[in-house]
């Protein structure tokens, strides 16, 4: 009975996130260019990012605790009840007033924070919604609907904008956000949970020492604090590959419009088929293994990237080489994620998942802009080449050495039903 409900959970799981995350592309796509015509300025569009961006960097570990320590279905449907009505609030707007940038930007900040608290409750509680074999299956079909929605909504999206009014983009996030809503109240989020039951009248532990318990119990597992910086420094190091990519390919390669993006929808093509291909096949024994060799291979893959730089190529030859990566590059991510994800779920104890998966975030976003600040600086002063294989060859040598071979074999020469021990271990 208990498979059979997990499996109900993974399709509306899957069902719920592909809507959710439509509805919020497209959105966001509608926005974007309505932001660019109405002022056709670039702060204006940046300022909308920083609204995205700052309130998910500052409140997730507030979101972990809160995800610790209350109901995680509570969290993640209140959290999409209060996205629903922030849209709705932008809707009345624009029918009565007409749409502002302060009105913009507010229903941003509203949606981004909804997010972060909604994202880390839905990810804290997967281990509770499936069951253990299938949490492989559960993040490639996660990955596989993000995929779907980051390729089909900017074509959707293009074929609204100019055929309807801005309400009803808003009208059509609503009611995506309304069907995500009753999707997810007919989860049971607690069918293989394994938090620890407190006793009624037990007062809860303080917001910041929860929190402080949560980076305790990460910073006391080796193996987990590997991991957690194998995944931060990852990120760091592809800000070469953010700032980069585009400059290289339009300014210094003079690579059409309509080329570019073409090449960019080969790296979304590869994240669907890689995510397909996990979603089939078994869990992985030794996921950090595979986890290991794909962070090797997209070490290689940004050294490639400067081969067009270094050596003369005619156009098409370019165009080819830089389809085939973005595909290759595209397909090696859920390579990446997926294990480790997969891995961190089913080693950290269910009661610190939301503290841990939080920590993560807050680093990871904290990393982002740091890179890219830092490697639009390097790109200024020196050659663009030298900035990508030294890159390369950085991420190979860290990945290399953080998650060498004696460590591996702390996962694969253990039970993989035994957790990793309590921050009070």
């Amino acid at each position: 009975m208990k498979l059979k409900r997990a499996t109900y959970h993974l399709w509306t799981f899957t069902a719920s996130k592909m809507i959710s995350a439509f509805g919020a592309q497209i959105y966001a796509f509608a926005i974007s260019f309505y932001i660019l015509q109405l002022t056709g300025s670039a702060t204006s569009f940046a300022a909308n990012l920083i609204c995205s961006i700052l309130p998910r960097t500052l409140m997730a570990p507030f979101a972990g605790y809160v995800a610790d320590t209350y109901s995680r279905k509570r969290i993640v449907i209140l959290a999409q009840i209060v996205s629903t009505i922030a849209i709705i609030g932008l809707l009345i707007i624009s029918l009565t007033n007409g749409l502002s940038l302060p009105a913009i930007y507010a229903t941003t900040v509203v949606l981004s924070l909804a997010s972060t608290f909604s994202g880390i409750a839905f990810t804290s509680s997967i281990t509770g919604l499936v069951d253990e074999e299938r949490i492989q299956k559960a993040m490639s079909l996660n990955q596989m609907s993000v995929s779907f929605a980051a390729i089909g909504s900017p074509a959707v999206g293009g074929l609204l904008y100019g055929a309807v009014s801005m309400p009803v983009f808003l009208i059509l996030y609503a009611s995506a956000s309304i069907l995500a809503v009753v999707l997810e109240s007919t989860m049971d989020f607690n069918l293989f949970a394994k938090r620890q039951v407190k006793e009624e009248g037990t007062p809860k532990e303080k917001m910041f020492d929860s929190m402080k318990a949560g980076l305790a119990y990460a910073r006391l597992q080796p193996l987990l604090m590997a991991v957690i910086w194998v995944a931060l420094l990852v990120n760091f190091l592809f800000g070469a590959v953010q700032v980069g990519y585009s400059f290289i390919l339009i300014e210094k390669l003079k690579i059409l419009p309509a080329h570019f993006g073409l090449i960019e929808g080969g790296m979304a093509v590869g994240i669907l088929l890689m995510s397909i291909y996990l979603a089939a096949r078994k869990s992985f024994s030794s996921p950090l293994s595979v986890s290991k060799w794909g962070i090797a291979s997209m070490g290689l893959s940004m050294g490639l990237i400067a081969v067009p730089l270094l050596f003369s190529l005619p156009y098409g030859g370019i165009f080819t080489f830089y389809l085939t990566l973005s595909f290759v590059s595209g397909a090696l991510g859920p390579l990446v994620n997926t294990p480790i994800q997969v891995f961190m779920m089913k080693r950290i104890d269910d009661d610190y998942k939301g503290r841990v998966f939080s920590i993560l975030e807050t680093m990871a976003m904290a990393l982002m802009p740091l890179g890219m600040v830092l490697f639009g600086f390097l790109y200024d002063v020196l050659p663009a080449p030298w900035i990508l294989i030294s890159s390369s060859a950085l991420l190979i040598l860290t990945v290399f050495i953080l998650l060498r071979a004696s460590v591996i074999r702390q996962v694969t020469g253990a039970n993989p039903e035994e957790r990793l021990d309590t921050a009070s271990t």
